[in-house]
């Protein structure tokens, strides 16, 4: 099972379930977990595989990421959960809601679409494994080694295990499916519960032309962005965010016997 993060206890509200993006891991979630799990919920944030702490496989694909959060939902919370999925987490969350509707009740798809991506990631990747750990032995020598971008710097720094000269990152299996990971598979499948597309309105991840596809997969669908953040919106502002899925997962939702029109 994937490693995992518990905060709170079972409460009267719905559990949540977060699932994080490339790179990332579940005490990345900390500060939005706790707080959501001060609104009297149990939350549980997850190292998707082949991170964190959770074990390496040799596939890195949406299928087996819905299995593995499917897994942990049945096993850690036993009933239906809210699930927040953020970027590569994102279409694993989706993915779940599509194969195991069962499992879900409201979807929160934080700055990702489900469609196919361009960039890769692929660069990051080659520079982390171009680190010579052996040499490294300060964080900050480790920054200039990977010589790229303060924001991405920061995020890949997060998952290096200085003491014991490793990344926490499976970069073998992620970089073999990369284009995988960059993609999302095609199911003939929809989710008819209320799901949050919440954007960055920095970012490019979640395109006007993407809404026709969301609006086919997910048929109750809500989009909101959030002014001044980028990709990372959860780290960027992080009140921001909370306070818009928090709104959303309280929010009183009419019974409707056809799809709910988009929020603006």
């Amino acid at each position: 099972m994937l490693n995992t993060i518990t905060h709170g206890e079972p409460g009267t509200r719905r559990p949540i379930l977060i699932a994080h993006g490339l790179f990332g891991s579940g005490r990345n979630w900390g500060v939005i977990a706790r707080r959501l799990a001060a609104e009297g919920r149990q939350v549980i944030a997850v190292d998707m595989r082949n991170h964190g702490s959770s074990p390496w496989y040799p596939d890195h694909n949406y299928f087996a990421m819905a299995q593995d959060l499917a897994q942990v939902i049945e096993d850690k919370l036993g009933s239906r959960a809210d699930v927040i999925g953020h970027s590569m987490g994102g279409k694993a969350a989706m993915m779940l809601a599509l194969t195991r509707p069962e499992l879900v009740d409201r979807l929160v798809v934080a700055d990702i679409a489900p469609v196919t991506y361009g960039h890769s990631h692929i660069a990051s990747i080659n520079a982390m494994q171009a680190v010579d750990l052996d040499a490294v032995s300060t964080r900050a020598e480790a920054a200039a080694a990977l010589g790229m971008d303060s924001d991405t710097t920061g995020l890949l720094l997060q998952s290096l295990d200085l003491p014991h000269k490793r990344w926490k990152l499976n970069l073998e299996t992620l970089g073999r499916e990369i284009r995988t990971i960059s993609g999302f598979p095609q199911t003939g499948l929809t989710y008819g519960g209320h799901t949050l597309f919440l954007r960055g309105a920095l970012s490019d991840y979640v395109l006007p032309e993407h809404r026709d596809t969301i609006r086919a997969l997910f048929t109750r669908p809500h989009f909101a962005k959030l002014p001044g953040a980028g990709h990372w919106l959860q780290a960027e502002k992080p009140t921001e965010f909370f306070n818009a899925v928090s709104a959303f997962l309280c929010k009183d939702f009419e019974p409707a016997t056809q799809p709910a029109p988009a929020m603006a």
